[in-house]
């Protein structure tokens, strides 16, 4: 702004010095053009007849001029001893000194072959140009000079060049406030990101940024508000396999090392105490393979949907889980439909929950498998002829190493993590399980998935 304000000062005093040096040139022209002019056709009035003394047409002449105030009309007259005799008009210039007072400039302007020029001095410039006057055959004996001095016409144009400056530096000021007002409302979003993101530390992602409006500084507000609830839920993951792990692996690990540390010589005893630590620490294994596959859940590539034939997936899972006990196994229906789906991780939900029936019901007790279709909801379900689930249990069964405050039956002995595997399942596809008693006595699992449809002609 600076840089353009002092462009168009400085390029507007060029134009009116130019606009001054133009009119200077006008005028010198004009003024030697008429004595020119009245030097061919004019005559003297005493006589009427054409001038034949170069005294009396300068004097004539000079007489019937009115010049400029800062211009002056010089007659110069060469006298017998060689020196000037300036003929002027009673005409005050405003300068330190006048031209025809500088005998000096005076003989350098007769002097000069030129016919106009710019002379310098210490009390000023002067612009002038001059018409020379000789009788014919002989040298020049007189003259009339135009000199212009430009002084106060500069002047005038510094003057309004200074005033420029200033206008222009009142604007810059006034600019400067402005924008740096304007600028800190918009940035000021830009700033709380920053003072929000020096503030976050692992024990405090709570901080939120609040969105106004629907500008790009909003958006950004908006995407960093959604990195922090990712953040956020990535290190809530992370404390919770950690105090999930710490947990649960700790009174196997108690008992490993006490068996160890209680081991005799008796070959059966070592027999029976390496069974004991073998079957703890394959407890161990599955609930750091269980802990991971959660921890995995938060990740956006936990699931990778493909066209499926739900059809073929429902009699897939019903052939696998059949080896999961001698029960009485039942492909109760099938949906006839192709959706998106991760084929591995339902069949993995689904035979969770087939195990999960199977601990709760005895040999030859029913357990149906079957998927249809519910509006634009697609079920998934396993349905067992166990002894139910209490209803203060709904909820609390599907969190992590939580089981039901009252036996459905033979428990079996795992760390309570195969129902929150399903759930983050079936989150994982933008759906929810959903129990509810069997028809009979029992209880009913169903993944409730919202599965859109793949394109007709697309690959199975």
């Amino acid at each position: 702004m600076a840089v353009a304000l002092a462009s168009v000062a400085m390029t507007t005093r060029s134009f009116l010095l130019r606009d001054v040096d133009n009119r200077i040139n006008g005028l010198l022209t004009q003024e030697t053009g008429e004595f020119a002019n009245f030097e061919e056709r004019g005559g003297d009035p005493r006589t009427g007849r054409p001038f034949s003394d170069a005294d009396r047409l300068l004097t004539v002449f000079l007489e019937r001029q009115n010049p400029d105030a800062d211009e002056e009309l010089i007659g110069l007259v060469t006298r017998t001893d060689g020196s000037l005799r300036p003929l002027r008009q009673p005409h005050d210039v405003p300068v330190a000194l006048p031209l025809d007072r500088d005998a000096d400039a005076l003989r350098r302007i007769f002097g000069s072959p030129a016919s106009s020029g710019v002379l310098h001095r210490p009390e000023g410039e002067i612009r002038w140009a001059k018409v020379t006057v000789a009788q014919q055959g002989r040298e020049p004996d007189a003259a009339f000079v135009v000199a212009f001095h430009p002084e106060r016409e500069q002047a005038r144009v510094n003057s309004m060049f200074r005033t420029l400056l200033g206008i222009s530096g009142v604007a810059l000021l006034l600019t400067v406030g402005i924008a740096w007002a304007v600028a800190g409302r918009i940035l000021r979003p830009v700033r709380v990101v920053r003072t929000a993101a020096a503030q976050l530390t692992e024990q405090d992602l709570t901080r939120r940024i609040p969105v106004h409006g629907n500008d790009d500084i909003a958006a950004l507000a908006d995407t960093f508000n959604g990195m922090l609830d990712r953040l956020e839920r990535a290190f809530a993951a992370q404390r919770e396999f950690v105090d999930d792990a710490g947990h649960e692996l700790r009174t196997p690990i108690t008992i490993v090392r006490g068996h160890l540390e209680l081991m005799g010589d008796d070959p059966a005893e070592r027999e029976e105490t390496v069974r004991l630590v073998t079957d703890e620490l394959d407890r161990m294994s599955r609930i750091v393979e269980d802990l991971l596959l959660l921890a995995k859940a938060e990740r956006p590539d936990f699931v990778s949907p493909e066209p499926v034939q739900v059809a073929e997936l429902t009699a897939d899972v019903y052939v696998k889980a059949r080896t999961l006990g001698e029960r009485d196994w039942q492909l109760d229906g099938v949906a006839d439909l192709e959706a998106e789906l991760d084929p591995q991780r339902i069949t993995q939900a689904m035979v969770q929950l087939a195990q999960n029936a199977v601990q709760h019901t005895t040999p030859g007790q029913t357990i149906r498998i079957g998927s249809r279709t519910d509006g634009p909801h697609l079920e998934l379900y396993v349905a067992d002829s166990g002894p139910g689930v209490q209803p203060q249990d709904t909820e609390v069964i599907f969190e992590r190493f939580r089981r039901g405050t009252a036996r459905r039956g033979a428990r079996g002995s795992g760390a309570g993590l195969g129902l929150s595997i399903v759930k983050a399942i079936a989150e994982g596809h933008r759906g929810r399980v959903r129990l509810h008693g069997t028809p009979g006595g029992g209880a009913t699992f169903a993944l409730v998935l919202h599965a859109p449809r793949a394109p007709e002609g697309d690959p199975t």
